[in-house]
């Protein structure tokens, strides 16, 4: 048995009913399942209204109409869709988006979708199919708890210290001196004073 399988071996201890639930529940949370088999559930009143035989009251009723054809391609379709969805989940788009266009083309040509029973389960399907998203791996799990862990119980330094070294120094600004009026004739300019004994000697 190859390690593929290894999820579906049965555990010691563990009975029948048990392992059918495991393998289930694998099963299921490993594809778009309630996507899936909602579209198979929409193909089958498609499939079948048109091919349908009634008895009321011993009257036969029979409401083949001239899409049976086309009904009967659409509800195949939809129920093949379902089970690539299960099968397939690496597909689950496209089976999305065919499985609701689909369910709206059956609206006129297969009885108003099977007289409104296809329609919703039909939509609901193909939404489920493009919203659903595979879990991510065992070890990228266990590496981002590792590191949540890790971050919630690194210590964390005073805030006043870290502050502090993170703001550069701030020079003081230089004074720029006031302006004044209209400046004064420098000295050299100015003629020296002659004394009053240099003046009586003249």
């Amino acid at each position: 048995m190859s390690s593929a399988l290894a999820e579906f071996r049965p555990a010691e201890h563990e009975n029948p009913a048990q392992w059918v639930r495991r393998v289930f529940r694998t099963f299921r949370r490993s594809r778009p399942f309630y996507g899936g088999l909602l579209a198979m559930i929409a193909g089958v009143p498609i499939m079948y209204f048109p091919y349908a035989k009634l008895s009321l009251s011993g009257m036969t009723v029979q409401m083949a109409t001239t899409g049976g054809a086309g009904s009967l391609i659409i509800g195949v379709l939809l129920i093949v869709l379902g089970l690539t969805a299960w099968f397939q989940p690496a597909v689950r788009f496209f089976a999305g988006v065919a499985t609701t266009l689909l369910t709206l083309i059956s609206v006129p040509v297969s009885n108003l979708s099977g007289f409104g029973l296809s329609l919703l389960p039909g939509l609901i399907g193909g939404g489920l199919m493009l919203a659903w998203a595979p879990n991510p791996p065992e070890e990228a799990r266990a590496a981002e708890a590792g590191t949540a862990a890790s971050t919630a119980t690194e210590p964390t330094a005073p805030a006043t210290t870290e502050n502090a070294a993170a703001e550069p120094a701030t020079a003081p600004l230089p004074v720029v001196p006031a302006q004044a009026g209209p400046s004064a004739p420098a000295a050299a300019d100015v003629p020296p004073q002659q004394s009053g004994e240099q003046k009586e000697a003249r």
